[in-house]
């Protein structure tokens, strides 16, 4: 396939795969059609494009193709069956009712396709990671492998978890059936736990061309503000809503003209949205968050702290990295991850020294394996304390590990500047 029709298959699957397998499951309702079809349509266009040339509508050929693939199958199924009126009619009154989104239920929820769709991912029979890695490939279209990035493990392993979760929808027969008002309160820690990972999918994307994915991370945002519509003060979703206000106010100043990342100290904070800031601050000193919360609430909370505290900075020099050590030692209290811990070395080098920073990442390694943003943490910290070759060794590890095109490109440049 020449470049340009590569880049425009691969655009268009990355961008539109979750609306995709979300508008062919509000009609067909079957997981195991929809992804053998999807597949098959980008084989399909993967053949005919180079020849062809790329539709004006990229993403409605590949959903047109698909469709006439499940369409297909269920066909051949109603011939071995020997059920074909039965499913005809079966599958023109979903047509009818399900034309702009799932209309079968009795409307008590929210009028939302999306979070109709987590909701369905959100299923009991799936703990809440697994649950939460379906709905981000399926629904929201995040990539296997920025999804292992998420949760710290290897793509295959990641994989394989997403697999088994949609085996057992398959197996166990459970439908993608929109559920009634009533259970969204059991299923509330899915749904934030799945918005917050889809932020920090488009925040900062593992792999990929882009700095951000800003159309991904306001799309976290609107499916929070949607779920608090319904249910407007509780605490986990206005803990989450402040901290992916006070991340997402900076979108503008994250990149040059150019697409280039641009680092905090160095950011035009007059191209902030501070209107977003003070909705945060605001957010954060809600009656809600002042009485006991679950732990997943109180660690929302303590990160949104800590961007409140870079936020409301008048200066990059006037943050107080005291204060945010503090921040990172109560969050590691709630959920010591690696990730709080490699993000509370940065803070302990900017308030101590980069030696106290390096020693802060003691034993990270092992926990983070994987991880490209390790190895250029230390890198920066060595080159603070003077050790050149140490920090040239560190950012060639970090650049191999790194598979997003601006980061690395970061890394490159800040590599090269050691000599």
């Amino acid at each position: 396939m020449p470049q340009g029709h590569e880049e425009a298959l691969a655009t268009v699957v990355r961008e539109e795969w979750g609306r995709l397998t979300s508008l062919l499951l509000v009609h067909f309702r079957r997981l195991d059609l929809v992804e053998d079809a999807l597949g098959d349509a980008v084989e399909a266009a993967a053949r005919r494009w180079p020849t062809d040339g790329v539709p004006d509508n990229p993403a409605g050929w590949l959903h047109t193709t698909a469709r006439r693939r499940i369409l297909d199958r269920l066909r051949a199924e109603a011939m071995a069956q020997r059920k074909a009126p039965l499913l005809l009619v079966d599958h023109e009154h979903t047509q009818s009712t399900a034309t702009d989104g799932i209309r079968a239920d009795p409307g008590d929820l929210v009028e939302d396709d999306l979070l109709r769709l987590v909701l369905m991912c959100a299923h009991p029979a799936l703990d809440l990671a697994a649950a939460s890695a379906l709905s981000l490939r399926l629904v929201l279209g995040v990539t296997t492998p920025d999804i292992a990035r998420l949760f710290l493990v290897s793509e295959p392993t990641m994989a394989a978890r997403i697999t088994r979760a949609k085996k057992k929808i398959v197996a166990a027969g459970i439908p993608f059936a929109v559920p009634s008002a009533d259970v969204l309160p059991q299923r509330l820690d899915t749904v934030a736990h799945t918005a917050y990972l889809a932020f920090t999918a488009g925040y900062a994307p593992g792999s990929g061309p882009d700095a951000v994915r800003i159309a991904l991370a306001g799309e976290a945002i609107r499916l929070v503000r949607v779920v608090l519509g319904a249910r407007p003060d509780e605490p986990v979703l206005v803990a989450l809503l402040a901290l992916m206000l006070l991340q997402h106010s900076r979108r503008d100043a994250r990149v040059d003209d150019e697409g280039a990342i641009v680092l905090l100290p160095d950011q035009d904070r007059s191209r902030w949205h501070h209107d977003e800031v003070d909705e945060a601050v605001r957010l954060l000193r809600s009656p809600s968050l002042s009485g006991p919360v679950t732990i997943q609430t109180a660690a929302y909370a303590v990160q949104a702290r800590i961007a409140a505290e870079h936020a409301t900075a008048p200066t990059a020099d006037a943050t107080d990295w005291a204060r945010v050590v503090g921040h990172y030692d109560d969050l590691l209290a709630l959920s010591p991850t690696p990730s709080a811990r490699l993000a509370r070395a940065v803070a302990v080098a900017e308030a101590q020294g980069p030696e106290a920073g390096l020693a802060a990442l003691d034993g990270l390694d092992d926990e983070l394996p994987l991880s490209h943003r390790l190895p250029a943490v230390r890198a920066e910290l060595l080159t603070r304390a003077g050790d050149t070759q140490g920090a040239h060794a560190a950012y060639d590890l970090a650049i191999q590990r790194c598979d997003n095109d601006a980061e690395r490109a970061l890394l490159t440049q800040r590599r090269d500047a050691l000599t």
